[in-house]
């Protein structure tokens, strides 16, 4: 696994690799088969992948994150069987061709994919948007099934660590407005490995007050900066987080929906490394 020099809030020393997780990389998908933009053939679609695993990869990142990102506007909770199946062989072929732990997230909130995928490819671990309790989104009203994801996962993929979102980005709490409580209620009732904090939307920074709230109210889990991290605010971030999860600011020009830039990954690592 690749190590950083950045230094975070806690000492890793005992933990396992999962929770050493420092640096995180997204490999955003374009629209796959089953949702309305998919232009590409699957064969096209696991080559970019592949690629931008392995960019990240040889950079130094010691995770990387595979997103159907270009599936918008996205189902809700339940993703097509089309789509499930591309996933896993995208993601197959990404574990098999990098040396970095690989994560899934299928959006907009469809866990048991997510589960699916990871089990099936040996992925590591899944990111869920909404695990704990209800959320207004842009896909409308979105509710948490933690014992659903659980009991799913211990009947396919004990090994399978569950990344969870508090207060997720594109989205308002309902059911628990209070950041702290709500990671509280995500960790120890909803059985999340790893929180996550991110901001108001995909690129936008994360208010590292709520991260060193989260980071206080669930001390025995990794936390995760999701959103904003730039090459100028990684250091800041790593000292409250344990890791931070990067992709707009590695794209061209800074967009999400772009390639990865290969001179703003080394950058992005050469601001670490001076961190």
């Amino acid at each position: 696994m690749s190590k950083t020099m950045a230094t975070s809030r806690t000492d890793h020393e005992g933990r396992s690799p999962f929770e050493r997780l420092r640096l995180i990389g997204m490999v955003h998908l374009p629209a796959l088969p089953g949702s309305p933009g998919c232009a590409l053939p699957v064969r096209r679609i696991i080559d970019g992948a592949v690629a931008e695993a392995r960019l990240l990869a040889e950079a130094g990142f010691d995770a990387v994150i595979v997103e159907n990102f270009g599936d918008a506007p996205f189902a809700a909770e339940e993703v097509c069987r089309e789509t499930v199946a591309s996933m896993a062989v995208v993601v197959d072929h990404i574990v098999r061709s990098v040396d970095v732990t690989v994560g899934v997230n299928v959006l907009r909130n469809d866990a048991l994919s997510g589960l699916a995928v990871a089990a099936v490819s040996g992925a590591a671990f899944i990111r869920v948007n909404v695990l704990s309790g209800v959320y207004a989104t842009d896909q409308g009203m979105l509710t948490g099934q933690p014992r659903q994801l659980c009991a799913r996962r211990a009947a396919v993929s004990q090994t399978v660590r569950i990344a969870a979102d508090v207060h997720v980005k594109h989205a308002q709490p309902i059911s628990q407005p209070d950041i702290a409580l709500a990671a509280e209620e995500t960790a120890y009732r909803a059985g999340a490995d790893a929180l996550i904090v991110s901001g108001d939307a995909t690129g936008r920074p994360a208010d590292l007050e709520n991260a060193r709230r989260v980071a206080e109210a669930v001390s025995d889990r990794p936390v995760w900066i999701g959103s904003g991290v730039t090459s100028e605010t990684v250091g800041q971030s790593l000292g409250v987080a344990d890791g931070v999860i990067v992709g707009s600011c590695l794209k061209q020009d800074g967009k999400a929906t772009l390639p990865l830039d290969a001179g703003r990954v080394e950058a992005f690592m050469a601001a670490v490394r001076g961190a």
